[in-house]
Protein backbone atom coordinates (compact mmCIF):
# COMPACT_ATOMS: atom_id res chain seq x y z
CA UNK A 1 0.00 0.00 0.00
CA UNK A 2 1.45 3.32 -1.03
CA UNK A 3 0.70 5.57 1.95
CA UNK A 4 1.49 8.81 0.15
CA UNK A 5 -0.88 7.87 -2.67
CA UNK A 6 -3.77 7.37 -0.23
CA UNK A 7 -3.02 10.64 1.51
CA UNK A 8 -2.75 12.46 -1.80
CA UNK A 9 -6.09 11.05 -2.93
CA UNK A 10 -7.77 12.11 0.30
CA UNK A 11 -6.35 15.61 0.07
CA UNK A 12 -7.32 15.89 -3.59
CA UNK A 13 -10.84 14.87 -2.63
CA UNK A 14 -10.88 17.75 -0.16
CA UNK A 15 -9.54 20.17 -2.78
CA UNK A 16 -12.08 18.95 -5.33
CA UNK A 17 -14.90 19.35 -2.86
CA UNK A 18 -13.71 22.86 -2.02
CA UNK A 19 -13.60 23.78 -5.72
CA UNK A 20 -17.08 22.40 -6.26
CA UNK A 21 -18.46 24.37 -3.31
CA UNK A 22 -16.72 27.54 -4.55
CA UNK A 23 -18.27 27.08 -8.01
CA UNK A 24 -21.74 26.58 -6.52
CA UNK A 25 -21.28 29.68 -4.34
CA UNK A 26 -20.34 31.72 -7.42
CA UNK A 27 -23.42 30.46 -9.25
CA UNK A 28 -25.66 31.35 -6.32
CA UNK A 29 -24.03 34.77 -6.06
CA UNK A 30 -24.52 35.39 -9.77
CA UNK A 31 -28.19 34.42 -9.44
CA UNK A 32 -28.67 36.83 -6.55
CA UNK A 33 -27.11 39.65 -8.58
CA UNK A 34 -29.20 38.71 -11.62
CA UNK A 35 -32.39 38.69 -9.53
CA UNK A 36 -31.47 42.09 -8.09
CA UNK A 37 -31.23 40.82 -4.52
CA UNK A 38 -27.54 41.79 -4.27
CA UNK A 39 -25.53 44.40 -6.10
CA UNK A 40 -22.26 43.23 -7.68
CA UNK A 41 -20.11 44.85 -4.97
CA UNK A 42 -22.06 43.11 -2.20
CA UNK A 43 -21.87 39.80 -4.06
CA UNK A 44 -18.10 40.15 -4.46
CA UNK A 45 -17.67 40.97 -0.78
CA UNK A 46 -19.82 38.03 0.32
CA UNK A 47 -18.01 35.68 -2.10
CA UNK A 48 -14.57 36.85 -0.97
CA UNK A 49 -15.54 36.34 2.67
CA UNK A 50 -17.02 32.88 2.08
CA UNK A 51 -14.07 31.75 -0.05
CA UNK A 52 -11.63 32.94 2.59
CA UNK A 53 -13.48 30.95 5.26
CA UNK A 54 -13.63 27.93 2.95
CA UNK A 55 -9.89 28.05 2.29
CA UNK A 56 -9.19 28.37 6.00
CA UNK A 57 -11.39 25.40 6.78
CA UNK A 58 -9.78 23.40 3.96
CA UNK A 59 -6.37 23.93 5.57
CA UNK A 60 -7.77 22.73 8.88
CA UNK A 61 -9.37 19.75 7.14
CA UNK A 62 -6.10 18.79 5.47
CA UNK A 63 -4.20 19.04 8.75
CA UNK A 64 -6.78 16.92 10.53
CA UNK A 65 -6.80 14.33 7.73
CA UNK A 66 -3.01 14.06 7.79
CA UNK A 67 -3.04 13.60 11.58
CA UNK A 68 -5.81 11.00 11.41
CA UNK A 69 -4.05 9.14 8.60
CA UNK A 70 -0.75 9.06 10.53
CA UNK A 71 -2.59 7.77 13.61
CA UNK A 72 -4.33 5.10 11.54
CA UNK A 73 -1.04 3.94 10.04
CA UNK A 74 0.53 3.82 13.48
CA UNK A 75 -2.44 1.85 14.87
CA UNK A 76 -2.17 -0.82 12.17
CA UNK A 77 1.58 -1.08 12.69
CA UNK A 78 2.96 0.63 9.59
CA UNK A 79 6.44 1.90 10.48
CA UNK A 80 7.41 5.55 10.02
CA UNK A 81 10.00 6.43 7.37
CA UNK A 82 12.58 7.20 10.06
CA UNK A 83 12.10 3.72 11.51
CA UNK A 84 12.54 2.15 8.09
CA UNK A 85 15.70 4.17 7.48
CA UNK A 86 17.11 3.06 10.83
CA UNK A 87 16.38 -0.60 10.03
CA UNK A 88 17.98 -0.29 6.59
CA UNK A 89 21.11 1.12 8.23
CA UNK A 90 21.21 -1.73 10.73
CA UNK A 91 20.81 -4.29 7.93
CA UNK A 92 23.62 -2.65 5.95
CA UNK A 93 25.92 -2.81 9.00
CA UNK A 94 25.05 -6.47 9.62
CA UNK A 95 25.67 -7.36 5.98
CA UNK A 96 29.08 -5.68 6.16
CA UNK A 97 29.92 -7.61 9.33
CA UNK A 98 28.89 -10.89 7.70
CA UNK A 99 31.04 -10.13 4.62
CA UNK A 100 33.99 -9.25 6.85
CA UNK A 101 33.60 -12.52 8.76
CA UNK A 102 33.31 -14.49 5.53
CA UNK A 103 36.45 -12.81 4.17
CA UNK A 104 38.35 -13.68 7.36
CA UNK A 105 37.30 -17.32 7.07
CA UNK A 106 38.50 -17.59 3.45
CA UNK A 107 41.94 -16.10 4.03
Amino acid sequence: MDNNNWLTQLLMLGVGTTSLVADKLREASDELVKDGKLNPEQAKEVMDDLLQKLKSEQGNFETQMERQFRNLLQDVGVPRQSEMDELRGRIDRLERQVRDLENKLWR
